[in-house]
């Protein structure tokens, strides 16, 4: 935990009680603070009251008294309005912030100078931050790794010198975090996303924008039209060092992909090959690691320990993640696919593609996969949306009703095994939310996890 010093005798208001909200709570008054914490749900409010924690009703609390409303990044600070306590703040001039601000405070109060990689991105950035942290460990480096990936910030152990934070922001965090200035700054891509929280594109671009401003070091990437802006904008101020990055041959960047090869231009150092990276398949796993490799030589990382690293990197869960291998059959979990777009990397990494796939469907369903059907040689359906992808599927991909991922996975593996193909594929990718059959998409994963293992080796 990072106690939160330096509010040490404040007075401060909390509103958000979940699990980041708790662990903020938490250290506000392991750090001397004293907390009025809220929330809209009577079950949360409970929570925190059974672990010894004062709970006030802010509705009727004199805001006058308090330093500073510390907002859970769930709760909207803008759009489509502000919350209730938000309004309630601005009316009595407190200032609104989140973790990440109270971390940024605490670095800047107890090491100054202790190395601070910050990640954001619309796509791609729970991988970076998980390659960056892997990276790091694996060249002998104190690493903490938190924040929008899974450990609250303030959960991890405090800043040193020697200690790397790497924290993976989302906009709504950076959004409540105004000094927010990290040794590395990552700003992987922007397209349109959670657009209800920040009024349109252009709002939603300014906000990831701020993770990098304040960086020593700003990595940009310009592979997409947004980000290349702010990087233009970025590289014209003096007084930094902006470098921009692409997955592919892009004449704009700094670090690119060629050939599935990391390339630095300019540098006399080899490029780093990446075909023997299996959890860094696909042209957005090239972006991934572009920026990784980026970030971690700011860091000092020597190459030769960047590109032994890349290959023991085991991925995220969930996310194009082998699973297993019976023969020359490759299991794939990609179960975090909940779209067609998302699907699509899957789609476009691997060959002979037995894929399974369905569940509650997006706007828009598999049609803009067709492209890509030519990769798959026999799709497995599942869930509710299992009717209406057999109808784009027509003609063009050999097709099997199988209702349940149990049956749809025996299916495919028994296919798959009497493949020519050099390593056919058992992916699920399946293109649609989970909610008809299982709790999150993590369930599904875990399911599909499960049921390869008992293929493999006879146990559930």
């Amino acid at each position: 935990m990072i106690p939160v010093e330096t509010l040490r005798g404040k007075t401060v208001a909390l509103f958000g009680l979940g699990g980041s909200g708790l662990s903020t709570l938490h250290a506000l008054v392991e750090g001397g603070a004293e907390v009025s914490a809220w929330d809209d749900s009577e079950t949360a409010r409970a929570r925190a009251s059974a672990d010894g924690f004062l709970v006030v009703d802010l509705a009727q609390a004199d805001w006058s008294r308090f330093t500073l409303l510390v907002l859970a990044p769930g709760v909207p600070l803008t759009h489509p309005e502000p919350h209730w306590t938000v309004k309630r703040a601005h009316a009595a001039g407190v200032p609104v912030i989140g973790d990440i601000e109270l971390f940024a405070r605490e670095r800047s109060a107890l090491a100054p100078v202790a190395p601070f990689v910050a990640i954001t991105g619309t796509n791609g950035k729970s991988t970076t931050t998980a390659l960056i942290a892997h990276v790091l460990k694996e060249a002998g480096r104190d690493v903490a790794l938190g924040g929008n990936i899974g450990v609250p910030v303030l959960d991890l152990p405090p800043p040193t010198d020697g200690r790397v934070h790497v924290v993976e922001c989302s906009s709504y965090q950076i959004d409540l975090a105004p000094s927010l200035a990290p040794t590395v700054g990552l700003l992987i891509n922007i397209t349109p996303d959670h657009l209800d929280r920040h009024g349109d594109l252009a709002g939603y671009a300014a906000v990831k924008e701020r993770l990098v401003a304040k960086a020593e070091t700003a990595l940009v990437g310009v592979d997409d039209e947004p980000s290349r802006e702010i990087a233009a904008r970025l590289k014209a101020e003096s007084g930094r060092r902006v470098v921009t990055v692409s997955g592919g041959e892009s004449p704009l960047a700094d670090v690119f992909v060629a050939d599935r090869r990391i390339v630095a231009r300019g540098s006399a150092e080899p490029p780093i090959d990446l075909r023997n990276a299996r959890a860094l398949r696909g042209a957005h796993n090239g972006q991934n690691a572009a920026f990784a490799y980026a970030a971690v030589r700011a860091l000092g990382v020597a190459r030769e320990d960047i590109a032994r690293a890349f290959e023991t990197f085991p991925g995220l869960a969930h996310r194009m993640e082998e699973v297993g291998r019976l023969g020359h059959v490759l299991f794939v979990n990609d179960s975090k696919a909940t779209n067609a777009d998302a699907a699509e990397k899957a789609l476009m990494s691997f060959r002979d593609i037995h894929w399974i796939l369905g569940g509650k469907a997006k706007a828009g369903g598999i049609e803009p996969l067709r492209p890509l059907f030519p990769r798959i040689a026999k799709a497995y359906l599942i869930g509710a949306a299992a009717e209406d992808f057999a109808a784009t599927f027509g003609d063009a991909v050999p097709f099997e009703q199988c209702g349940t991922l149990s049956h749809a996975l025996e299916a495919a593996a028994r296919d798959a095994s009497r493949s020519a193909a050099e390593e056919p594929v058992v992916l699920l990718s399946p293109a649609c939310a989970s909610f008809d059959q299982f709790a999150n998409f993590e369930a599904r994963g875990d399911a599909f996890r499960a049921e390869v293992q008992y293929l493999l080796n006879g146990e559930p």
